[in-house]
C-alpha cells in the first residue's frame, strides 16, 4: 500500500516570510488525519502544496516510493490519478444528477469512444451506485446536485473522489457552514472509508471537537510549524493552547 513522506517542507516568501517550515511526517493507508489551526496557520497551503498546485521553496514529497519533489508533469498526472482534493465548497456540475457526477469521477479510466460519446457501461454503472450507497446516497442518485443539501454535496464529492480510484484524499473545511449532523456525517464517511478500503485522508479544519471525535490522527499546525502530532484523542489545554 501506497504511504505519503514528507521531509522538512519549507515554503519561504519573497520577503523572507515562512508559510511552512520544515514540516515531517509520514502517513500510512487507513489512516484520517485532522490538521487543525487557527486562519492563517498555514493549513489551506500545506495541503495545497501536497497536490502540487502550489510550488515549495524546500523538502521533499514521497509518495509510493517515488520523489515528486521536482514536480513534473509525469508526476502531477500521477497525484491527479490517485489523489483526490475537496474544497469547501465541492467543485461538482449543479446541474446534474449525483450519479452523473460520481460517473464524471471516471474519465481517466474510460476508452477514448466512451469519452467522446458520453455512454455509461453497465459495469461504470455499478460502481458509481455502489459508491453513492458508501456515502448513504443512493435514494439521491437521480437527483440533481443542485437540489442536494451541503453535506449531501460533500458526499457527492467524496464518492466521485472513490470513483475516480483516489487513494488520498485532501480535504480542505470540507464541514464549513454544515449543520452539525450534516458535519458529523460527512467526517464518519471519512473515517469509515480510511477504515474500509485503506484510503489515507489529510483534512483542514477548526472545529476540534469534531476533531477529537472522528479523526484517527491529530496534527496541530501553528505559524507553519507542525507543532502537535497525536494519536486522536481529546486534547489537553496545554495542546490546545499550542495551536490556537
Amino acid at each position: 500500500m501506497s504511504m505519503i513522506i514528507v521531509r522538512n517542507l519549507t515554503k519561504t516568501l519573497s520577503d523572507g516570510t515562512e508559510i511552512l517550515s520544515n514540516i515531517s511526517f509520514q502517513v500510512d493507508p487507513g489512516e484520517f488525519v485532522v490538521i487543525l489551526g487557527a486562519s492563517g496557520s498555514g493549513k489551506s497551503t500545506l495541503l495545497k502544496c501536497l497536490f502540487l498546485q502550489e510550488r515549495w521553496t524546500k523538502g521533499q514529497l514521497i509518495y509510493d516510493g517515488a520523489d515528486l519533489s521536482g514536480a513534473r508533469w509525469t508526476d502531477k498526472l500521477k497525484l491527479r490519478k490517485e489523489w483526490a482534493f475537496l474544497e469547501e465548497k465541492p467543485a461538482l456540475n449543479p446541474r446534474r444528477s449525483a450519479f452523473k457526477n460520481v460517473v464524471g469521477g471516471r474519465f481517466f479510466h474510460l476508452p477514448v469512444w466512451r469519452k467522446l460519446t458520453g455512454t455509461v457501461s453497465t459495469d461504470e454503472h455499478v460502481l458509481a451506485m455502489d459508491y453513492l450507497e458508501k456515502v448513504g446516497l443512493l435514494d439521491k442518485a437521480h437527483s440533481p446536485v443542485e437540489k442536494l443539501s451541503g453535506g449531501e454535496q460533500q458526499r457527492v464529492a467524496i464518492a466521485r473522489a472513490l470513483a475516480k480510484g483516489a487513494k488520498v484524499i485532501l480535504a480542505d473545511e470540507p464541514t464549513k457552514g454544515l449543520d452539525p449532523e450534516s458535519a458529523h456525517r460527512v467526517l464518519q464517511d471519512f473515517r469509515n472509508l480510511c477504515k474500509n478500503e485503506q484510503i489515507i485522508v489529510l483534512c483542514c479544519m477548526q472545529n476540534l471537537d469534531m476533531a477529537e471525535r472522528n479523526a484517527t490522527r491529530i496534527w496541530g499546525l501553528q505559524r507553519g510549524r507542525l507543532v502537535l502530532d497525536i494519536a486522536a484523542r481529546r486534547l489537553t489545554m496545554r495542546e490546545k493552547e499550542m495551536i490556537f
